[in-house]
């Protein structure tokens, strides 16, 4: 190997394992804001429960929405199924308008006691949009089925 390939691999060498490095601690930097997608089933199904904030999705369970959580009602709890498993939520804040029991939502928050403990709460803006992930996940289960028209 003569001195010029020599030099040319160690340059490259040294230039991939900066690259290497630069990945590295952009990952490790961001492990703390990751957040995981989850539906009810795949979450009950967890052996080891994530202790960092995760998203839940699916449909608010029909009769399952309670504003009785305080005296001054702005603390909700309701319930997120996928046809599968239920998980409890419970939220302190205003609910967006397009909240409704039978309806695609996504909370992000943290689990605790077997609930979650959402942090922010997002229902869907159309009477066609679902999030992608909850549509799939919907209906690798079974639960959601697409209207004949889209």
């Amino acid at each position: 190997m003569t001195a010029k390939k020599r030099q040319r691999l160690i340059f490259f060498g040294g230039v991939f394992l900066a690259a290497a490095a630069a990945v590295a601690l952009t990952l490790f930097a961001l492990r703390g804001s990751i957040t995981y997608f989850y539906t009810p089933s795949e979450l009950a199904a967890l052996n080891e429960k994530p202790t960092s904030a995760i998203r839940l999705g699916g449909l608010v369970a029909d009769g399952s929405v309670d504003y009785a959580g305080n005296a001054t009602g702005d603390v909700v709890a309701f319930t997120v199924t996928d046809g599968g498993a239920d998980i409890r939520v419970t939220y302190a804040g205003l609910l967006p308008d397009l909240f409704r029991e039978g309806q695609g939502v996504v909370v992000q928050g943290r689990l605790k006691d077997g609930g979650v403990i959402a942090d922010n709460v997002l229902a869907k803006h159309d009477e066609n949009y679902m999030p992608r992930e909850v549509a799939e996940a919907l209906k690798e289960q079974g639960v959601w089925q697409e209207d004949a028209g889209q």
